[in-house]
Order: C-alpha cells, then sequence, then structure tokens
C-alpha cells in the first residue's frame, strides 16, 4: 500500500561513465546533472515498485531539481527520496543527494501509476501515426 513516508537510499560512484564530460552535460569530470536525475528518479520508483500489484508500475511526469555542488571521480554519491504525496495515481518525491561533504542536490520528483501493458500498448501506437 503506498503511504505517505515511504523511503529509499540509494548509492553510486562517481566514475568516467557518469561525468558531465562523457554525458555531454559539459567538459569537466564531475558528477554529471543528467546521472544524478537518472539516480534520483531510479531511487523514487524503486522505493515505490514492491508496493504496486503486478503488471503496474510508475512513470516520471515531472522533475525539478537543483545541482548545488561538483562531485568528483571516485566518490560516493548518495540520494535519499521521501513520498510526500499520494494523489490517486500521482505521487510526489521529495529527493537530495549527498557526497562525503555534504549536500549536492536536491528537489521534488512526480511520478504517476500506470497498468505496464496498457501504457506500452499506447506508446507503440505512435509508430504507425
Amino acid at each position: 500500500m503506498l503511504t505517505v513516508g515511504i523511503s529509499n537510499e540509494i548509492v553510486t560512484e562517481v566514475t568516467n561513465e557518469n561525468t558531465a564530460a562523457t554525458m555531454k552535460s559539459g567538459t569537466l569530470e564531475v558528477f554529471a546533472t543528467p546521472a544524478m536525475a537518472a539516480l534520483m528518479e531510479e531511487t523514487c520508483f524503486k522505493s515505490v515498485q514492491g508496493e504496486l500489484e503486478e503488471g503496474w508500475g510508475t512513470v516520471g511526469t515531472g522533475l525539478n531539481i537543483g545541482h548545488l555542488s561538483a562531485t568528483p571521480i571516485g566518490m560516493k554519491v548518495r540520494c535519499v527520496s521521501k513520498l510526500v504525496e499520494v494523489d490517486g495515481r500521482r505521487l510526489v518525491f521529495d529527493i537530495q543527494a549527498f557526497d562525503d561533504a555534504g549536500l549536492v542536490g536536491q528537489g521534488t520528483h512526480e511520478r504517476f501509476i500506470i497498468q505496464n501493458e496498457k501504457f506500452m500498448d499506447k506508446a507503440k501506437k505512435k509508430v504507425s501515426m
């Protein structure tokens, strides 16, 4: 059952593969904003996936984040999510990311509960348009 307060935490290491230079969001060898955004979405969706019935999932519908501080290669980034609102099938999360020096990112993320097969059928119909 989805209830306000569900939380999750995921840790990743900054490597060459998730730097701004590699992900084409800049030229520096630091944790890329797109990598932070993906980590935040992953942390949120995984926090609620086990609470959903088989065949159901969530999709991201909004992301409002600030990337506050750079994290160099070799450091770890820890992302923490907390479900703060459940409005029907709409879910809202508070998210924060930290490295060993402190807060590096924060914001909110919105997800929507969907029936996986129905969602994919609708998406695939776009191919024939």
